[in-house]
């Protein structure tokens, strides 16, 4: 963590939060002193240099806070005051946003598989089993000879057999046999494979289905907007349309024509995307733009300059200095750089 501190009729400061941030340089793009130099983004990522991937010009640093307001990963954390500018009205604020809707999730559990940052959190409750499915089961242990052939066939992990130490005195290889009715379905398949019929099953769940409820499936989903950066994984694996992200750019990434990737003997684009949109295909860098948030990374870690990010808008609202706009104008260009 690096911090710009200074006391006057306003106390300012800028905070740097490392933990945070992705590489993408656009604090430095954009800083008008020249104050923010990005450092060795691809070693960074790799964990092959240990330092934060800027560095803050103290002596230079106007303390403007046009930085900490247009990082979409809230990286920079800039205050007036002990006030966060993001809570004052005067300065900028971010459209882009992710959104879960509790009510038309399902809790699949899809969006936390695939979250690059492991920001989205789901507690499901099921219903219990033994209040679904009802049956009785009997095993003669007079007949079974523990074959384990129930135990291996056994769908619901339901059945276990208890073995004797092999070292032991004793000349039986198990010495019980044990059906775990909350786990059993009463499906019959033991009953069937075993050669000694020693195992009844009667399953009674269809005859009592009017009396066994309807399965009830409860739970709730958190969305960490601290740890989102709006990459959109969730909004394309969710079945039921339940996550909506809106981006901090809209635009396009594409690769130069005459770019030649070298694939799997760099990824280095790979290894520094934060949104995991990037992957090796065919021996070729491959990059999903409905994954891509345009941050830059990538174009900055490529050695060969081959990635072209060509931002058409920035959902950034109430940036009322022309001298700012002329600044954030900047990101707009089309630019590898």
């Amino acid at each position: 963590m690096t911090s710009v501190q200074r006391e006057g009729k306003q106390e300012r400061s800028l905070t740097h939060k490392n933990e945070k941030c992705v590489g993408c340089g656009i604090c430095a793009d954009i800083c008008p002193t020249e104050s923010i130099r990005l450092g060795p983004v691809l070693p960074i990522s790799r964990g092959i240099v240990k330092m934060d991937y800027i560095n803050l010009n103290k002596d230079k640093c106007a303390l403007c806070g046009l930085c900490a307001s247009a990082c979409p990963f809230d990286a920079l954390e800039f205050e007036i005051n002990n006030e966060n500018i993001k809570e004052l009205e005067a300065y900028p604020k971010w459209t882009h946003e992710a959104e879960i809707n509790d009510e038309s999730c399902v809790y699949c559990g899809h969006c936390v598989k695939v979250c690059p940052k492991d920001a989205i959190y789901v507690n499901k409750i099921m219903p219990q089993r033994a209040d679904l499915v009802r049956g009785e089961t009997e095993i003669n242990e007079d007949k079974c000879i523990y074959c384990g052939m129930c135990e291996e066939i056994c769908p619901a992990d339901a059945i276990s057999i208890e073995t004797n130490d092999i070292n032991s005195s004793s000349q039986q290889i198990a010495k019980g046999i044990n059906i775990d009715e909350s786990k059993c379905v009463y499906c019959g398949l033991c009953k069937r494979v075993c050669p000694e019929d020693a195992i009844k099953i009667i399953c009674t769940t269809c005859m009592y289905q009017d009396e066994i409820k309807e399965p009830e499936i409860e739970g709730n989903i958190l969305l960490n907007e601290e740890e989102c950066i709006n990459c959109g994984w969730c909004q394309e694996v969710c079945p039921k349309d339940a996550a909506v992200v809106t981006k901090p750019f809209e635009g396009e990434i594409y690769t130069d024509e005459d770019f030649e990737c070298k694939g799997e003997s760099c990824h280095a684009c790979e290894d520094v995307c934060p949104c995991n949109a990037i992957s090796i295909v065919n021996g070729k860098s491959c990059i999903n733009p409905s994954l891509c948030t345009l941050c830059g990374t990538c174009a900055k870690a490529c050695p060969q300059k081959g990635i072209i990010i060509k931002r058409e808008k920035m959902n950034l609202e109430n940036i009322r200095s022309k001298s700012w706009k002329k600044q954030l104008s900047k990101l707009m260009a089309e630019s590898s750089k």
